[in-house]
């Protein structure tokens, strides 16, 4: 009896786990249903947010066009609308959203054209680039990346697109046109630097000291922000990984790796200027993890010396010669000058010519 009672009680038992088995996939599929539903919903509120809005602009600009309006009038049109709308519609309806409407019609009167990744933010984030192609790598890039309007509104801050073509002091219209076109393309180690690195997410003072080890521990700390300001296909390894060569123990300050190349990315932080002497401890680095870490698949790793100050002539010399691929780079701890980026490449495209 005590035995047929203890199996009894086990089979009771079973039966119990396989219900809350049951039941919670039950759960999981219902709560699976309705992310996909209010994924969907988002959607469709966005579209027709972006079709609305996209007439509107029309609306208003036929209506100028049409010669209803006198130059005089015109510029009242919009206060004027603005006013009434709001009156009558409540909120949404600014003198600045409504600009923002007409401009969005003026810039995009193709509606197909439209990304309904992209959001009505988004749109009026990229609106207020007057420059076409750089318009359109930003917003390429933000449905290839999945920017949140604040990161897109960083990446402009801080002077991407021109930081891209300065990378490798090789700027030129064709360049200029294929970021436009595809935004950031990844097929050779080249298309990972950035000139310089902004890590103005740190919060720290532009011309306060800093250790090696404290910069490495806000970027650990921050590293979201740093995996976005790295790129695309960035994964994080870890942090002062240790290499033994003959007895001897050295650390890498950060490892990544970016599955789109299918490459390791050793990083390592200098506070001062770039040294020769750096870019041999990378060299050596490189051979250790293409020799004793690499995978069958993987291909050859790179290295980023990135330093606070580098002489082009000095990466030159040292990086000449060698097989493995090595950048230098510098990094900035708050948004760089703007003007002088712009003003640099536009004489390197004058160059070009």
């Amino acid at each position: 009896m005590v035995k047929d009672a203890s199996l009894q009680k086990r089979n009771q038992s079973q039966i119990h786990k396989s219900t809350a088995a049951d039941f919670n996939k039950i759960v999981d599929r219902i709560k699976e249903l309705m992310e996909k539903s209010r994924a969907s919903i988002a959607r469709d509120i966005n579209n027709y947010l972006l079709s609305t809005y996209w007439e509107i602009g029309r609306t208003v600009i036929e209506y100028e066009q049409n010669g209803a309006i006198k130059a005089q009038y015109g510029k009242k049109l919009l206060p004027k609308l603005s006013k009434i709308l709001t009156k009558e519609l409540g909120k949404g309806f600014s003198r600045s959203n409504l600009q923002n409407m007409r401009n969005f019609y003026v810039e995009y009167p193709i509606y197909q054209t439209l990304s309904g990744k992209l959001s009505w933010s988004h749109y009026c984030e990229l609106l207020i680039i007057s420059d076409k192609s750089k318009r359109k790598f930003y917003e390429q890039e933000c449905i290839n990346s999945n920017w949140s309007v604040r990161e897109l509104q960083r990446q402009i801050e801080t002077s991407l697109f021109e930081r891209l073509l300065l990378s490798n002091g090789k700027a030129n219209k064709a360049k200029v046109l294929a970021l436009s076109k595809k935004g950031i393309t990844i097929n050779k180690p080249q298309d990972i630097l950035k000139q310089p690195y902004v890590f103005n997410f740190l919060g720290a003072r532009e011309n306060k000291p800093m250790l090696e080890k404290d910069l490495e521990a806000k970027l650990i700390k921050h590293i979201e922000d740093f995996l976005l300001e790295l790129g695309r296909g960035f994964m994080y390894v870890g942090s002062q990984q240790r290499l033994n060569i003959g007895n001897t123990n050295y650390y890498i300050d950060m490892v990544f790796y970016n599955k789109i190349l299918k490459a390791y990315v050793l990083i390592d932080l200098k506070m001062g200027t770039l040294k020769p002497e750096h870019i041999g401890q990378m060299n050596m680095y490189l051979n250790y993890y293409n020799t004793e870490i690499n995978d069958i698949g993987d291909k050859k790793p790179i290295g980023i010396v990135l330093c606070a100050d580098k002489h082009d002539i000095t990466a030159e010399f040292a990086l000449g010669g060698l097989t493995n691929t090595i950048f230098t780079s510098q990094y900035v701890y708050y948004i760089p000058d703007k003007e002088q980026l712009i003003a640099e490449v536009k004489s390197l495209l004058d160059d070009a010519k």
